[in-house]
């Protein structure tokens, strides 16, 4: 190896996109990605969907499998965690010892589930989902007559709840706050989201805290703090992820809510770039607002960016936020970030899609969101971002009346 080395830390979607773009920019020299996981690069969203629910043992979606890997020129060393940045030496230090000199690194380390913990409370055999370790645990629990209670009505719970009822399963969902989606999902289509999940069946109990948690690996009781009790086969936990800053910290670079980073996705230490959940980063379009995203199409731009700018680009990122879940029959998609004060404008878009718009005080579209058969709201989320990206001030009567075309809109 020579100090002219790429090094990529990080198997994931970042990661993976990252080595890729590298190659695809025209750089000759070694690429060389670091993984904990033994699998080659996957895809995660598929974990809470696909793999619960395939009849057969499924194996992971592939980003980079080992012929792509090839093709690409790109050293993977898979299974071995680093444990140290030398910053000064530039070279990261692996747990068995090898180093490995860098021109340039890219964490892209990714989040790791947040724990739920309670004091007096036996939280050692709960379930989390993040790895393809986590969805085959998952699988072999989620079976058919089960009663499978969840923890979090963010997207990891409401799907993995969609999937278990589809799997035969009985579903409690316990949300302590008052709402499921508290996140960036308006009210009214968090209310229609909870609606689909009642009419699957799915028990919700929301806004009531966790008092007690007994059990063992096969039977969980939970007591609700106004005295409910209820008893499951297996216990999910999704109430978020932690940013993974481990390594990061260790070695004296900059935190804040993640890796700290710049616009174009530098830490605090020029020759060392983030991107993916593990950073966070100002954002142009709202007001250089510092934000951390977890979502799959900003781990893949970004890793891409990262890429291009470890080769001297020098590009800001200013992609507008854009996410997805599909649950049932429905998919959920939202682009931009809303605030709590936005005036928001509902869209009729069909007898079974929602759509809704959110303007800032000063008119701006900041964040669209949209519920329904993909084939009726993909289009329509997608000339919104671009509304976004524009920082157009739409009239909301045109944004709510079905016959102005949004295409329209972005052309005055």
């Amino acid at each position: 190896m020579t100090a002219q080395d790429m090094v990529i830390i990080g198997a994931g979607e970042a990661g993976a996109r990252a080595a890729v773009e590298l190659r695809s920019q025209g750089w000759n020299g070694k690429i060389t990605m670091i993984g904990e996981e033994k699998h080659s690069p996957y895809e995660r969203p598929p974990l809470s969907k696909q793999a619960l629910l395939e009849e057969t043992e499924p194996s992971p979606v592939f980003i980079l499998d080992g012929e792509k890997l090839s093709q690409h020129d790109i050293t993977f060393l898979s299974g071995v965690p680093a444990v140290r940045i030398e910053r000064n030496e530039r070279k990261v230090v692996l747990e068995d010892g090898r180093e490995i000199p860098y021109h340039r690194l890219l964490l892209a380390t990714g989040a790791r589930p947040r724990k739920f913990a309670m004091e007096g409370s036996d939280t050692s055999n709960v379930l989390y989902l993040r790895t393809m370790s986590d969805a085959l645990v998952l699988r072999e629990r989620m079976t058919s007559g089960k009663h499978i209670a969840v923890i979090g009505g963010g997207f990891i719970g409401l799907e993995t709840a969609a999937s278990a009822i589809q799997k035969g399963c009985s579903v409690t969902l316990i949300e302590v706050a008052p709402r499921i989606l508290m996140r960036g999902v308006p009210k009214e289509i968090a209310d229609l989201v909870e609606d689909r999940h009642r009419a699957a069946g799915v028990d919700f109990k929301i806004g009531i805290g966790i008092a007690r948690i007994e059990g063992d690996r096969e039977k969980h009781v939970i007591t609700l703090a106004d005295g409910t009790v209820v008893t499951c086969d297996a216990l999910i936990v999704g109430i978020g992820a932690v940013p993974e800053t481990a390594l990061a910290g260790s070695s004296g670079l900059e935190l804040d809510n993640g890796i700290r980073v710049d616009e174009w996705l530098r830490t605090s230490d020029p020759n060392i770039y983030a991107a993916g959940d593990c950073c966070s980063f100002p954002h142009a379009l709202y007001e250089g607002r510092r934000i951390r995203l977890e979502a799959w199409r900003n781990a893949q731009d970004q890793g891409a960016l990262a890429a291009r700018n470890m080769l001297g680009a020098e590009e800001p990122y200013t992609t507008v936020p854009w996410f997805w879940s599909d649950q049932y029959e429905q998919t959920l998609q939202v682009t931009g970030l809303a605030g709590n004060e936005d005036t928001i404008v509902h869209r009729a878009i069909g007898d079974s899609a929602k759509m809704y718009f959110h303007l800032a005080a000063d008119g701006r579209l900041v964040a669209a969101s949209a519920i329904g058969p993909v084939s009726s709201i993909a289009k329509e989320i997608r000339l919104a971002e671009m509304l976004i990206h524009k920082q157009a001030r739409p009239d909301s009567s045109a944004l709510a009346n079905p016959e102005v075309k949004l295409k329209t809109l972005l052309q005055g």
